[in-house]
């Protein structure tokens, strides 16, 4: 099967993402406000100390993740390559994408950097339609396509075939 054809697109539209961002830090806030103002029996001193602190950590992550920028994504038909919006052609992180979430017209992908030095990075990209109608059908067959194989001839390995036993 042959991998998709060279694609190219500039995600620009986060609404849903930060829809869903806001919901979770409202739920959050509510859960740091309810801790805070338990008194009594209702919770040991230590439990409330603990959610309090636990909710206020996803409240301060969830500010970091409404911000979102611009960013390229291209598939040049071996690996896929992302940057931010000025580097549109020549994105300087290469690797491999995998979709972890798809809900038709949202999807969030997760770009594997190329492992140069130490270990893998994960960068979290949500994409969603509205905005980029023209390409989503693209992105779409891009990031489901066939893969090249890995390896010197492009093949897999042949498989053993069972031995006569005559």
């Amino acid at each position: 099967m042959r991998a998709s054809a060279p694609f190219h697109v500039t995600i620009r539209s986060f609404g849903c993402w930060r829809a869903v961002v806001g919901v979770l830090l409202a739920g959050s806030i509510a859960c740091m406000v309810a801790f805070a103002l338990a008194t009594g029996e209702s919770a040991p001193a230590a439990f409330r100390i603990a959610g309090f602190s636990a909710s206020f950590g996803i409240v301060v992550m969830g500010f970091d993740l409404l911000k979102c920028t611009p960013v390229s994504l291209r598939w040049d038909s071996q690996r896929w390559h992302v940057g931010a919006e000025s580097t549109a052609g020549e994105e300087p992180d290469s690797g491999s994408v995998d979709v972890c979430l798809d809900f038709g017209n949202w999807m969030l992908l997760r770009f594997e950097h190329e492992v140069t030095i130490g270990r893998a990075r994960s960068r979290w990209l949500p994409v969603q339609r509205r905005g980029m109608e023209a390409h989503w059908h693209a992105l779409r067959c891009a990031v489901y396509s066939s893969r090249p194989a890995h390896g010197p001839d492009g093949g897999q390995a042949p498989a053993s075939s069972p031995q006569s036993q005559e």
